[in-house]
């Protein structure tokens, strides 16, 4: 949580708006003829390529401890991002006048920076085509928006939460949830003007358990995943609940964020008398909301082709995974049952969208395929030095005051072909350890050699799960772990991790981005024990 809010985007702290401001949609009618301003005027000056964003971005974070309300905020911000290409180069400008006058004025500038830094380009931007989509409009597909939910009922789940928690023994309790919604209109020379609707949620807490006669005290947080969803996520259906042994409940598509608080009391408890891992190697089995970070950190990152050639270094260093390697078409990132893709349709995804911020219809595409590696993210100005000739569709920008850059798309591994249940994985492990939820982790800035840790640990002995563990880590690097991928459960398990908080870029950015997979297991990996004696 204090990471994710040394994170949050400077929009943030702008303009403030009533807690109960109705949700309203602008009309694109009117975004299209602004839009018109701004790229008459970019061509009328000289630019070979604009394009424009129109954005309205609403946030509404929910804060609570116990049985106290810490905080609401609830912002709005609205302006205009406009993107050139003059004399081969980029330029930029925004403004938060969103006028004809205050966009005209930004196109000019954006032209007069292009023109300017073309002084000091020695190769002219070269952009793959894309097609010209015309009027479109797409919107997340929800049920219910969370905005339009009364601000009372948000906050009496919350606090119902945290007293069920209370309930079953934790000592404290902090609660938060996090609504996105991101109105974005976006027009360019091509000939396309998209409006689209975007909604995301994440509802997550952290229990604590104390033990007053040894002074111990142990943290579990939510099993949630953040969600490109509206208020529904929170209805909690039996049909999108997984059952797991030592009682444990795996969430899918709908969160009970009650349950899940009441479970992570008893268990907070039981992880204060369980015992110390033993150092050594393990066969272990990774339940999604585990595996989605390790994804992200190993492959997601790795294949961001900016970070490859070196482009972009910035809170994630670049990557191993250079163009040699996938020049040769034979370089082995993970065993044969690994097959790694990218998707920007996913249902549900926090990076689902119709079309990316360069007018780029999204969609699926393979990163390592049974093993090998085979691509990776590029946008309109990177693609061709993949020899594509098309965008992946993973240009994004956090605020309409933000250049759009590549970004990670929703990265996930596939799920098995044969029929196989975490059930059935768990009675094939005879000395091994169920890694459930994310915890601490460290990567070095090439994304190779690893570290991670996780929520909630337990003993596998003679295909049964025995008990649990504390102080669990694993080591090992990026091709050797995915090398050591030797079962996975099918579609059937196939749930999302999400990253609501992902940082790239300076001046930072931030974005959100899911991570699908099915229950997995790694053999032989290296287990290191955590404790530490104070």
């Amino acid at each position: 949580m204090g990471a994710g809010a040394l994170m949050l985007p400077t929009y943030l702290f702008g303009k403030s708006v009533p807690l109960d401001t109705p949700y309203s949609v602008i009309d694109p009618k009117l975004h299209k003829q602004l839009a018109d301003v701004a790229l008459n005027t970019a061509k009328s000056r000289g630019a070979s390529y604009a394009d424009v964003r129109i954005g309205r971005y609403l946030n509404q974070y929910l804060f609570t401890r116990e049985d106290k309300v810490q905080n609401t905020v609830n912002t709005e911000s609205y302006g205009v991002g406009i993107r050139v290409i003059a004399n081969g180069t980029w330029g930029f400008a925004a403004t938060d006048q969103v006028t004809p006058d205050g966009i005209r004025k930004a196109a000019e500038q954006a032209v007069a920076i292009a023109k300017a830094n073309g002084k000091l380009q020695q190769e002219p931007v070269k952009l793959v085509p894309v097609q010209s989509y015309g009027e479109q409009n797409w919107r997340t597909p929800i049920e219910k928006n969370a905005f339009e939910v009364p601000l009372s009922e948000k906050v009496d789940l919350l606090l119902s939460a945290n007293a069920a928690a209370q309930e079953q023994g934790a000592n404290f309790v902090n609660n938060a949830l996090f609504l996105v919604n991101e109105q974005k209109y976006f027009a360019s020379t091509d000939g396309s003007y998209i409006n689209q609707d975007i909604h995301r949620i994440w509802p997550t807490f952290t229990v604590t358990a104390v033990d007053p006669a040894s002074g111990k005290f142990k943290q579990r947080a939510a099993l949630s995943a953040p969600m490109g969803m509206g208020w529904e996520y929170m209805s909690g259906r039996a049909q999108d609940k997984t059952q797991g042994p030592a009682g444990l409940i795996f969430y899918g598509n709908t969160y009970d964020i009650k349950e899940d608080a009441t479970a992570a009391a008893r268990q907070a408890k039981e992880m204060i008398a369980a015992k110390s891992v033993k150092p050594g190697k393990y066969d272990l089995v990774l339940d999604p909301n585990h595996l989605g970070l390790t994804i992200h950190e190993s492959v997601g990152h790795p294949l961001e082709l900016d970070r490859v050639l070196g482009y972009e270094a910035n809170y994630a260093g670049t990557s191993f995974a250079t163009l040699d390697k996938w020049k040769a078409k034979n370089f082995n990132y993970g065993s044969k049952l690994v097959n790694l893709f990218a998707d920007k349709t996913q249902d549900h995804s926090l990076g689902q969208v119709g079309w990316d911020d360069e007018g780029v219809k999204t969609k699926r595409w393979d990163l390592v395929r049974e093993g090998t590696l085979v691509d990776y993210q590029a946008i309109r100005d990177q693609a061709h030095i993949l020899n594509h000739d098309e965008s992946h569709g993973c240009c994004y920008a956090d605020s309409w005051s933000s250049v759009q850059f590549q970004r990670m798309p929703n990265v996930s591994l596939a799920p098995g072909t044969e029929k196989y249940s975490m059930q059935d994985m768990i009675k094939d492990v005879q000395d091994g350890i169920f890694i459930i939820g994310r915890g601490s982790y460290s990567i070095d800035q090439q994304r190779y050699n690893f570290q991670f840790g996780g929520t909630l640990f337990y003993e596998i002995k003679n295909g049964e799960v025995t008990g649990m563990l504390n102080d669990v880590a694993y080591q090992s690097n990026t091709q050797e772990f995915w090398n050591s991928c030797a079962k996975i459960c099918d579609e059937s398990d196939y749930r999302l991790f999400g990253s609501f908080f992902d940082g790239k870029g300076q001046p930072s950015q931030i974005s959100a981005v899911s991570h699908g997979s099915s229950t997995t297991r790694f053999n032989g990996v290296n287990v290191i024990n955590t404790a530490r004696n104070i």
